[in-house]
């Protein structure tokens, strides 16, 4: 056993359906993936090859918990979004080869700091004070590939409080999970453990403590948190 001088982190992991944990190495984010959220945001979703960002594993919330709304924001938004769970690790890996390297699928929500990140963007600045806070990526129970039939379609919703905020399909991606997958691994080497969260459709909009965030995605499972 490693001798080490302070007492290790625990484990970030997500629950897996039907029993068992994932661990939870690192997550990456693609940007902008959706045409109509890109053109909400305002840009041009033709315009540029996929980006990505990242949060910390520790930013995990799972099991419905609820989130504190975070310091140093007054316009704290949500995001939906399909989540793929890497199972096997790869570099320059083949768009047709992709999709042999997920072990799962979960739903998400990517929480982000809006001011921060306007902040940001037009200071030139990086992202993570916006997007990689405590807290900032509530993730439902992971469901296995093989027991997913069209992971490349299916509808995608997120409720606040019961009323639709979000509402698209995962087929409305720019860039599809194969592609994203492929491109994400000619910047780095992935691992098993590794998270991707894909990007989120149209409708994005603001939260305060109180609300209740419900999200779905058809085939894959939910997501749920409350902001407190």
């Amino acid at each position: 056993m490693a001798d080490y001088v302070i007492a290790p982190p625990p484990q970030a992991a997500i629950p897996v359906a039907g029993g068992g944990l994932f661990p939870v190495r690192r997550i990456y984010c693609v940007g902008r993936n959706y045409a109509e959220h890109a053109r909400e945001m305002g840009h041009d979703p033709n315009a540029e090859p996929p980006f990505f960002f990242s949060k910390p594993a520790d930013a995990v919330v799972t099991g419905g918990a609820d989130v504190p709304y975070p310091t140093r924001t007054e316009n704290l938004h949500h995001e939906i979004e399909l989540v793929a769970a890497i199972g096997t690790g790869g570099r320059d890996i083949a768009v047709a080869d992709a999709m042999a390297h997920v072990w799962g699928y979960a739903v998400g929500i990517d929480l982000t700091r809006r001011d921060l990140q306007a902040w940001a963007k037009k200071a030139a600045k990086p992202w993570e004070v916006a997007k990689g806070f405590d807290h900032s990526a509530p993730i439902g129970a992971l469901v296995r590939a093989e027991t997913v039939v069209t992971p490349l379609k299916g509808a995608i919703e997120l409720r606040v409080n019961g009323d639709i905020r979000q509402s698209g399909d995962i087929s409305d991606m720019i860039w599809d999970l194969p592609h994203v997958i492929a491109e994400l691994s000619q910047y780095f080497e992935l691992f098993p453990g590794d998270l991707v969260m894909t990007g989120t459709p149209a409708g994005v909009g603001a939260v305060v403590a109180g609300d209740r965030l419900a999200g779905a995605i058809a085939g894959i499972g939910t997501v749920e948190c409350r902001i407190v």
